[in-house]
Parts: structure tokens; C-alpha cells; sequence
């Protein structure tokens, strides 16, 4: 990776005894912000650790020093310097004051998209997920750049709070070829990202920071025109998302659906359930859990409707190490916030509750555990020859068998599995755990095989 960070820029808008302390300093290269408060201490926060910076406190003309030197505070409270990537955002009194000033440096990192450039080759709109600070604006800047030179796709980037692209009217290099649009007022960013669509032409817009309903229903308006969405919001996860109301357009809507009696007796379930409401604005979901560690949902329709059910599904971890070689392995999803425990991993355990997760109900549930390495499948209401089949491609240590009684996991369609108490009785008895699939979902019984396997 090339790191172009531009750090000097920023130092000079500092006090002197500010600049002279960090242009010295040995961890120069880790550090990621700069904070100051009247009557404080000042504070650098390195990718080790916080570490005061002198022990002279930070008075009014400190502040006024620096905020001389920068480019006007817009109504989010940024601001930045000019054809640089950092951005300095300020904490106001009651009298608007500036009484505080948060220096964030600004990195270009190329070749940081190692790990999902597959997935841009896709053409599927992608959503990036991570707390603040993980380096989200920093992923989406190298995609951008990625997209327009190295893709040549017309990119247009509708930057928030010129985090992207700069605080400059020529954009950063760091975006390659792509055209960047500047929000004049955050809350009119969603009719900016209309605007982008209808007036410019691009196959790809870049979103960073989708925080409102408005935003999060412009970019379903713009993926349903056709065109390619990369974004990013924050949250942890994709759980994070569905129990954000405002944010849930952008995974396709949930909404409760009341069943009839009959149909919650079959389920048996609640009346009331979640469901997703329609087709996803983006299609795969990229959760940056570390800088070199990412969970990737390649189909977010099936991973919501999974969390929603609170099914067993597996998510795929991605991580590139410093030989830059990437691993690729697959996990089961986290547990989720709206169903029990279904799912618990750790090294060879394996816990799969009894009633099955499938049933989209909460209770307190016992669990089974396996602990054997070479799994022993009995399949029941699914071809024999198709799992023969799937276990000879992907040449995996999963054994077959068509005798319950030596069986350590069972597998089948849920609906004929509900519906066989005898096979339920002897699962327990002898504490065999059971997995439902729909009905010829080659997608779930690979996935579930690599899981076993790995």
C-alpha cells in the first residue's frame, strides 16, 4: 500500500509548539487526530494509543491561529485546508463560540480495496458498514478511484462534507477520474444525489455517510434507475441497519405482517412477524469490522430475510495479511438482537438450538452441541445423490450416511422436518442437531458444508 497523507499541510496551521512537538515526533506516520479544548491539554490520538502533547493548556488565541488558517466552518461544523484530505471539525458554545477543534488526518491509501475488488467487477451496488473511525471514507475514496481509471466507469462522487475529494474546488488525486458534487447544505444532500443521476450521467455514484430517510430513499430511487450505488452508513453490522428505521429503504424496508391463525399455528409463531418489505437498494454489504478484516454479505436479500427469520446463515470473512495474501473463510452470522441464541462458534463447538431457529419466534431455548471434527450427515427429504454430489465438488471431509442412528447432523427441507415428530424425538434423544433449508437451496447447503468443513 502507498500511503500520500499530505500531514505537513496540517502541522503548519498549528501553534509552533504544537508543530514543532509532532514533526519530531517518532509515531508521526500513526497518527489519526488532533484534539484541542480551551483550558485543556492538547491530545494526539495514534493508532497506539491517546498521549498528550505539551503541558501548556490551549488558550482563545490558540484556537483563533488555527481557525485563521483554514477554510470557513460550514453548518455541519467542518471545515478543511486546501487540496488536502483532512478535516477539522469544531465544537461550539451556547454563544456559538468555537471553544474546540477536532483535527482529523486525511489519508489516501492505494491498493487498500484488495479485498472486495472482485466484488466491484460485479456491477452490484455495494454498502459499506463501520463504526466512526474504521476507515470507511478512506475505502470508498480507493473505490472511486478504482472504478473511474482502472474500471473506466463514469463515476460521480456526492461528497457530504468534502471528505472525499478535499476542501478545494479541484478534487483530491486520491479520486482518480471521477467527478465529485459538493453538498451545499447537509440536509439537501438527498436531492444533490438525485441530481447527480438526472443531470450527469454516471454509471456508478459514491454516497458516503447515508444518515437520513431522505438519503436512504434517493439511493433506492437511484438504484432503481439503473445505476450502480457504492455508499456507506454507520453501524456495526447489518442488524444495526434493520433496527435503524430510517436507514432500512437501503436493505429493502421491513414491516410487520400479521398472520392468519392457521398460518401462525403451522409456523408456530407469534401473529405478528417481521418481514422485508422489498427489493434492496444495495445487493451485497461489506462490514468493516477491522482495517484488514471484513465480513461480507454477498446477498444482502438473503441475509436480511435469514436475521429476520432467525435462521442459521453464514457470512464470509475476508482478511489480508502483510505478505498481502488473502484469506477467505466462512462463519456463522452473529447473534442477532431479535431472536435468542441460535448460533454460537468457537474453535470446533457448534450449537444449533432444538426447536430450530427457522421458526421466527423468541423463547429460551436449550441448544445442542457437537464436538467431533469429521461430521457424519443424515439427509432427510433432500436428494442423496445431490449432497453425494456437493461433497464431492467442493472435496470436503463430510461423510454420508443413510442410517439415523450413526449420524451426528441432520439436514433437510424445514417444512417436512417440522412435520416429522419421530425424527425430532430421536435428534433429541440422542442429541443430533438439525438444520432446515428451503426447498433446492444449493446456495445454503454449500455454504453450510464449507462451514462443517473448515
Amino acid at each position: 500500500m502507498n500511503v500520500d497523507e499530505d500531514l505537513d499541510k496540517l502541522l503548519e496551521t498549528l501553534p509552533s509548539f504544537l508543530k514543532d512537538h509532532l514533526t519530531t515526533h517518532k509515531s508521526k506516520d500513526k497518527i489519526i487526530e488532533i484534539v484541542m479544548d480551551v483550558g485543556r491539554r492538547p491530545e494526539a490520538r495514534f493508532t497506539t494509543g491517546p498521549e498528550y502533547l505539551s503541558h501548556k493548556i490551549i488558550s482563545w488565541q490558540d484556537l483563533e491561529y488555527i481557525i485563521k488558517r483554514l477554510s470557513n466552518f460550514s453548518n455541519d461544523n467542518r471545515a478543511g485546508i486546501e487540496r488536502t484530505l483532512h478535516r477539522i471539525s469544531c465544537i461550539r458554545n451556547r454563544q456559538f463560540l468555537i471553544t474546540g477543534l477536532t483535527c482529523r488526518v486525511g489519508r489516501a491509501v492505494f491498493g487498500s480495496i484488495g479485498l472486495v475488488r472482485d466484488l466491484l467487477e460485479s456491477g452490484k451496488s455495494i454498502l459499506i458498514l463501520g463504526k466512526p473511525g474504521v476507515g470507511k471514507t478512506t475505502i470508498i475514496r480507493e473505490i472511486a478511484r478504482v472504478l473511474s481509471d482502472e474500471m473506466e466507469k463514469r463515476v460521480v462522487i456526492v461528497d457530504t462534507s468534502n471528505e472525499i475529494a478535499g476542501d478545494s474546488d479541484i478534487p483530491h488525486p486520491g479520486i482518480g477520474r471521477a467527478r465529485r458534487m459538493q453538498v451545499a447544505q447537509t440536509d439537501l444532500q438527498h436531492q444533490v444525489m438525485i441530481e447527480a443521476v438526472e443531470n450527469h450521467m454516471p454509471e456508478v455514484i459514491i454516497i458516503d455517510e447515508i444518515g437520513t430517510e431522505l438519503e436512504a430513499l434517493a439511493a433506492r430511487t437511484i438504484a432503481e434507475k439503473g445505476v450502480q450505488l457504492v455508499g456507506t452508513t454507520h453501524g456495526n453490522c447489518l442488524e444495526n441497519v434493520i433496527k435503524n428505521p430510517p436507514l432500512t429503504d437501503l436493505i429493502g424496508g421491513i414491516q410487520y405482517v400479521t398472520l392468519s391463525d392457521e398460518e401462525a399455528k403451522r409456523r408456530k409463531t407469534q401473529k405478528s412477524i417481521l418481514e422485508r418489505k422489498g427489493y434492496p437498494a444495495f445487493q451485497i454489504a461489506i462490514e468493516v469490522n477491522e482495517q484488514n478484516c471484513w465480513t461480507i454479505h454477498e446477498n444482502v436479500q438473503d441475509s436480511v430475510d435469514l436475521i429476520l427469520r432467525g435462521n442459521f446463515s453464514i457470512a464470509q470473512f475476508r482478511t489480508i495479511r502483510e505478505n498481502e495474501k488473502i484469506i477467505i473463510r466462512y462463519k456463522p452470522l452473529e447473534i442477532n438482537p431479535f431472536f435468542p441464541s441460535f448460533i454460537q462458534s468457537s474453535n470446533s463447538l457448534f450449537k444449533i438450538n432444538q426447536n430450530w431457529s427457522y421458526f421466527n419466534k423468541q423463547r429460551n431455548l436449550s441448544v445442542y452441541s457437537v464436538n467431533e471434527k469429521r461430521f457424519v450427515i443424515y439427509s432427510y427429504s433432500i436428494s442423496y445423490n445431490l449432497l453425494r454430489e456437493v461433497v464431492l465438488k467442493l472435496n470436503i471431509p463430510i461423510t454420508l450416511t443413510k442410517d439415523l442412528t450413526k449420524a451426528n447432523f441432520i439436514i433437510g427441507l424445514k417444512k417436512q422436518l417440522y412435520q416429522n415428530q419421530k425424527l425430532q424425538s430421536i435428534a433429541k434423544q440422542n442429541n443430533i442437531p438439525i438444520y432446515g433449508i428451503n426447498r433446492n437451496c444449493i446456495y445454503q447447503i454449500t455454504k453450510l458444508f464449507q462451514f462443517l468443513s473448515s
